[in-house]
């Protein structure tokens, strides 16, 4: 078991992929990009997640 197989890299790629709608979320309610590394983290990104939910969100631009 020398290292990882390319299945590995694939799902951490894929993993890692989520990042980008993640950040276009949270910028769309007003909130900073940054807060996508919480998605990433075990038992945060649930609390992430319901702070996200009854947060105040900007109105919408028309």
């Amino acid at each position: 078991m020398d290292g990882f197989s390319i299945w590995h890299w694939l799902i951490v790629l894929i993993w890692l992929s989520t990042a980008i709608p993640v950040v276009r979320i949270l910028n769309k309610a007003g909130f900073s990009g940054w807060w996508a590394i919480v998605a990433f983290l075990p038992l945060l990104n649930l609390v992430g997640l319901w702070a996200l939910a009854y947060a105040q969100w900007r109105e919408p631009r028309r």
